[in-house]
C-alpha cells in the first residue's frame, strides 16, 4: 500500500476519534464514580454551539473554549444535583440532557443568527492551527517511511496531542492516586468508602466536574478543528459512541482508546471509500459505507456488552445510612 495512503488514514483517524476519546474519557470518570450518563451526546452538542456562538461573538478563543467549558461543567452538575443528591433516575436524566440540547441549540441559533439553527463560520483566529509542521517536514527525507510519518503524526492540531495525552492522566489519576481508588471504590462499594470517612457524593460530584470539562472539550473540538460553524446535530451519535467504546474498553482508559481509534479508522475508511468500486461488489452506496461506524456500535454493544462487566453500583443513587 502506498506510504501516502497509509499515512493520510492514520492522520484521519486520529484527527475523527478525538471527540470519541474525549469523551469516552468523561465517561469512564463519570461510570467509575458509580453515575451513568447518557448526557454525552447532549453535552457535546451544547458545548460545541456555545463554542462557535461565543467564537463568532467574540473572536477570542481562549473566550470560546472558557464559555464551552462553564457549559459543560454546569451540566454535570445539574445531573450530579438531580442525581447524585436527589437520587433522580440517572438514564432518564441523561436522555433528557440530550433531548433538551439538541432543541436548545436550534432554537438559541434560529433566535440568534437566523440562519436555521446554524451558526456563521468562526473567524480563523478562533480555529486550531498545526503543530510540529517542522518536524513532519524533516521526517519526509527519510527513505520509505519519511512520508506516512510525517503524514500520521506531524502536523495535527493540539487538541490532537492533548487527547492521547489525557488518556494516560486519565489512567494515572485512576490507577496510582489515592483519588482514582477512591473513585473507583465509590463506583464498587460506596458503603466502604463511606465508612473510612470519606464522602461518596463529593467524590461522585468530583468525577462529574472532569467529566463535564473533558465533554466541553469534546463538543469544541468539533467547531474548532472539524466544521467551522455550528450545524445542528453535528455531533451525529458521537457521545453513543464514546458510551459502546467505553463500555468496549470495560471502563478502562486504554481500552476506550482503542475501540475510539477503530471507531475513527473505520469513519476514515468509509470517506475514502465513497465512490470507489469494489471487486465483484461495484460501487458501494455511500450510505452503507457512512452507516459502518454506527453498526460497528451496535454490534459491539450486542457482543460485547454481556461480558463486560460494569462497575457494581453503577446507575446507584447512594443514600447514606444514619
Amino acid at each position: 500500500m502506498d506510504e501516502v495512503l497509509i499515512g493520510t488514514i492514520v492522520a484521519s483517524t486520529l484527527r475523527v476519534s478525538v471527540p470519541l476519546i474525549l469523551c469516552a474519557l468523561a465517561g469512564v470518570l463519570c461510570e467509575r464514580s458509580g453515575v451513568i450518563d447518557l448526557g454525552l451526546e447532549g453535552k457535546m452538542l451544547l458545548t460545541a454551539f456555545t463554542t462557535a456562538a461565543v467564537g463568532v461573538s467574540t473572536g477570542s478563543l481562549m473566550l470560546a473554549l472558557l464559555a464551552a467549558v462553564t457549559v459543560g461543567v454546569m451540566l454535570s452538575m445539574l445531573h450530579g444535583y438531580a442525581c447524585v443528591s436527589h437520587g433522580g433516575d440517572q438514564v432518564v436524566l441523561g436522555v433528557a440532557i440530550t433531548m433538551t440540547a439538541a432543541g436548545l441549540t436550534v432554537v438559541l441559533g434560529i433566535a440568534w443568527f437566523a440562519q436555521g439553527g446554524q451558526t456563521p463560520p468562526v473567524p480563523e483566529s478562533v480555529r486550531l492551527s498545526g503543530w510540529f509542521t517542522g518536524v513532519g517536514e524533516a521526517l519526509t527525507l527519510l527513505p520509505w517511511v519519511g512520508k506516512a510519518l510525517s503524514l500520521a503524526f506531524f502536523g495535527h492540531n493540539p487538541m490532537v496531542y492533548i487527547a492521547l495525552l489525557l488518556v494516560a492522566a486519565v489512567w494515572w489519576l485512576l490507577y496510582r492516586t489515592r483519588f482514582g481508588l477512591r473513585l473507583r471504590a465509590a463506583g464498587e462499594n460506596p458503603n466502604m468508602v463511606d465508612a473510612a470517612g470519606v464522602s461518596v457524593k463529593a467524590l461522585r460530584y468530583q468525577a462529574l466536574a472532569l467529566n463535564g470539562v473533558l465533554s466541553s472539550l469534546a463538543g469544541a473540538y468539533l467547531v474548532l478543528a472539524q466544521n467551522p460553524s455550528f450545524i445542528p446535530h453535528m455531533t451525529a451519535g458521537r457521545g453513543y459512541m464514546a458510551l459502546a467504546a467505553l463500555i468496549f474498553g470495560k471502563w478502562h482508559p486504554v481500552g476506550a482508546l482503542w475501540a475510539c481509534l477503530l471507531f475513527g479508522f473505520l469513519d476514515a475508511v468509509s470517506i475514502r471509500l465513497q465512490g470507489v468500486s469494489l471487486p465483484l461488489l461495484g460501487q458501494v452506496p455511500v450510505q452503507a459505507i457512512q452507516a459502518l461506524p454506527y453498526v460497528l456500535t451496535v454490534v459491539l454493544l450486542a457482543g460485547f456488552i454481556g461480558n463486560a462487566v460494569a462497575p457494581a453500583a453503577l446507575g446507584k443513587p447512594y443514600v447514606k445510612e444514619r
